[in-house]
């Protein structure tokens, strides 16, 4: 089955460039002789033994992205290990295969390629970016392959051949507005983001959100930095100058990688705490504060869908094993490693459910399925390829963790297209009977993209 992709042409870079240099993410990276599971060279015949599963794990091991990536490659490791001990899949052993795209976004597509051609995966487990996802969503097509994301994302897409374990606007950005509306009463918004294609969508929908809440021109300010930006004292001072004249302020951030340090210190440097005007992260999680002085942070929020300071069952055992596999108690966990889990225990029961590792089939039984997140809920695939999931605030601790101070009564339906942009209010993704269609417009009754062929 051929297709072409359906989503809108929106690319999110997350870059970190500079974080290494400033200790932002904990994941250590791949030592030069450190060598992968199955890694490229290897003298092995192409396709699967008789008692073997292969699968892909797609992320960086060198460059930029190394610093988070390295990360999910050894969640991906751990996983494959943990489903072995258990007697592995349909009766055969699971191999991790991984390759380095080193941080590059046409290279990506070249190991995709190679994943799916010569080493025959069954499925892929990778990316962080949105570019690195676009350059490889072609050749998913193209090949009918697999791919499971586990990246919080911009929305306005929804392909056959992916599955969106990470998080849609409105399992983030929506919810984390209300709570500083409803619950602490903000009334002026300051929507500070780095200058790329994520940041000014996701506040292009908030902006249209808070209008459609009542929210009056006056009382928004929007502010768009270079990525690294590091002289913050005259934004800030607009910042404070703004929250002053009566009204609760709040700063909605997207700022991203390594610009946030100097942002959150510049922040006390003019006397701005948390209570005075509070702001809430969508790119600051567990790897991006491990190993960086958080003082100037606590008391600030950040909005994911998991934390690892969560406390239940299902998370602990997860923090266990991590630090049993990975040997060493300080590594963290964080959204990205349990969007991992959720997607792989997925794969799990659908290719159980198929009897086979044939995508065409996996594809048509995984919607539906259901498996516990780490938060104490339900992840379900949606028919838009997108997971349920919960959405948490976080408020950031002195030891670099966070304490859950707001979450959504249950889990969150992700939406693949935003209803807030005249282009996507009107569109879904339903990759099931009878419309096949990652953009279909719900009023005209029409398929704005290529259909999925019977």
């Amino acid at each position: 089955m051929r297709m072409t992709s359906p989503g809108a042409s929106l690319l999110k870079t997350f870059a970190l460039a500079g974080a290494l240099a400033l200790g932002l993410g904990a994941g250590p990276l791949l030592a030069e002789d450190e060598a992968p599971a199955s890694a490229e060279g290897d003298e092995a015949p192409a396709a699967a033994s008789d008692d073997t599963i292969k699968i892909g794990v797609l992320h960086s091991l060198s460059g930029t992205m190394a610093i988070s990536e390295t990360t999910l490659k050894d969640t991906m490791l751990m996983l494959v290990d943990e489903q072995n001990k258990k007697g592995g899949l349909l009766g055969k052993k699971l191999e991790a295969v991984v390759v380095d795209p080193a941080s590059d976004w046409p290279l990506f597509a070249e190991k995709a390629r190679e994943l799916l051609e010569k080493d025959k995966v069954a499925a892929v487990f990778g990316c962080w970016t949105s570019v690195s996802r676009k350059s490889v969503l072609p050749v998913f097509e193209e090949l009918d392959g697999i791919l499971f994301y586990p990246v919080q994302y911009e929305g306005e897409e929804s392909s056959r051949n992916v599955f969106y374990t990470g998080a849609a606007p409105n399992q983030q950005a929506i919810p984390a507005v209300d709570y500083l509306k409803d619950e602490l009463g903000v009334e002026r918004w300051v929507l500070a983001g780095t200058d790329y294609v994520y940041p000014r969508t996701t506040n292009k929908i908030l902006e249209a959100y808070l209008k459609q809440n009542g929210v009056a021109d006056e009382d928004i300010m929007i502010n768009y930095t270079p990525f690294g930006h590091s002289d913050w004292q005259s934004i800030v001072a607009d910042i404070k100058k703004f929250g002053s004249e009566g009204k609760k302020t709040a700063v909605v951030s997207t700022i991203n990688g390594d610009a946030n340090v100097p942002f959150y210190k510049e922040l006390a440097n003019q006397g701005i705490s948390a209570e005075d005007i509070p702001v809430v992260a969508f790119s600051v999680g567990e790897e991006e504060l491990s190993g960086i002085d958080t003082k100037p942070l606590v008391g600030h929020l950040a909005a994911w869908n998991y934390f690892e300071s969560v406390d239940t069952p299902e998370n602990e055992a997860f923090i266990q094993t991590w630090h049993e596999f990975i040997k060493d108690d300080k590594r963290v966990t964080n959204d990205p490693m349990e969007a991992h889990k959720i997607g792989f225990d997925l794969w799990v029961k659908a290719v159980e459910k198929a009897g086979t590792t044939d995508p065409d089939k996996v594809i048509d039984a995984i919607v539906g399925l259901e498996t516990n997140n780490l938060t104490g809920g339900t992840a379900k695939m949606l028919p838009n390829h997108h997971i349920t999931k919960p959405v948490l605030i976080g408020e950031i601790q002195d030891d670099g963790q966070f304490a859950v101070v707001w979450e959504t009564d249950g889990e969150v339906p992700g939406d693949a297209w935003s209803d807030y942009l005249p282009g996507s209010k009107d569109l879904i993704g339903d990759w099931t009977a009878p419309i096949k269609c990652g953009n279909y417009n719900t009023k005209t009754k029409e398929c704005l993209g290529a259909e999925a062929a019977d």
